[in-house]
């Protein structure tokens, strides 16, 4: 059968489907180098970790803002019809909102941290990091799941 006679996905459908797939490529990248950073420790002000963390500290930001400003605004802004997305994207903001400021502390601290600073807060920071991160997945592969229509993963 051709493309051809494929019945067109609706065009905001599409748009869904590639927001979704690209905050799900931002959180792998995401991850892979927040494991790298975790790799280092244990830190000292000698190493040269900052332009790693540098690295990350950007991706994470784009990560979270595509979850808050693609996937949460495109819910919020009446984009989304389906009650049952609304309401749990609603019932679920306040944890996931938590998150984010989170990962905007994380970022703040780090981002032209000195040795010495990177030294003594970042196992620690890192491992809170990495816990709410970890919840905000799950949050996100909730509602993804709702938006397309995903059968819920039984853990």
């Amino acid at each position: 059968m051709t493309s051809e006679n494929q019945p067109q996905q609706p065009e905001r459908r599409k748009q869904t489907l590639a927001l979704v797939e690209e905050l799900e490529k931002e959180r792998n990248q995401v991850w892979s180098l927040y494991t790298q950073v975790a790799d280092l420790k244990p830190y000292s002000s000698e190493q040269q970790i900052q332009p790693l963390l540098n690295k990350f500290a950007q991706l994470l930001i784009d990560y979270i803002s595509l979850g808050e400003f693609g996937i949460y605004r495109r819910i919020t802004d009446g984009t989304e019809r389906r009650i049952q997305v609304k309401e749990a994207a609603e019932s679920m903001y306040g944890e996931f909102s938590c998150t984010t400021d989170i990962a905007v502390s994380f970022n703040d601290k780090y981002a032209n941290a000195s040795s010495d600073q990177i030294a003594a807060g970042l196992e620690h920071d890192l491992s809170t990091l990495g816990e709410s991160l970890a919840k905000r997945v799950d949050i996100e592969d909730h509602i993804c799941g709702l938006i397309l229509r995903r059968k819920p993963d039984p853990r």
